[in-house]
């Protein structure tokens, strides 16, 4: 098989696959969907009828409650002051988005003719891959 051919072949079977996760990413999307809707119709059934628990299909299905908390909109330092001033700052944590930070470094390397900044060594590792994106011709 010629180079061409191989890389033609490849790249269909590249393109096979992305649209196969694609379609079975939309596929979890609406189980995501179908499976909230479920369980908040069972719920509610289960409170109005008094039926905290029962057995079906060799599975015990049973009421939780579940608490669920997040910072106000626009107010997570907020947040995170109240926590530390109150004895708990061990609950708040720092992070830096990984996508962020591959673009700062990218960016900070591009500044400094290539090479990771003398500043930034040992405090990052760099790595870069080689793919092949897809779209639309």
């Amino acid at each position: 098989m010629s180079e061409n051919m191989q890389i033609f072949e490849l790249a269909k079977k590249l393109k096979k696959c992305r649209e196969a996760k694609s379609e079975l990413e939309k596929k979890e999307k609406e189980l995501t969907a179908e499976i909230t809707a479920i369980d908040r119709e069972l719920s509610e059934l289960m409170m109005e009828t008094e039926c905290p628990s029962f057995v079906c299909a060799g599975k015990l299905f049973y009421l939780c409650n579940h608490v669920h908390a997040s910072a106000l909109d626009g107010n997570k330092e907020k947040l995170y002051q109240t926590l530390k001033k109150n004895g708990y700052g061990d609950l708040v944590t720092e992070t830096v988005n990984s996508k962020t930070l591959d673009s700062f470094v990218k960016d900070q390397m591009e500044e400094n003719n290539g090479i990771l900044p003398e500043w930034l060594e040992g405090a990052v590792s760099v790595y870069e891959q080689v793919k092949v994106n897809m779209r639309k011709n």
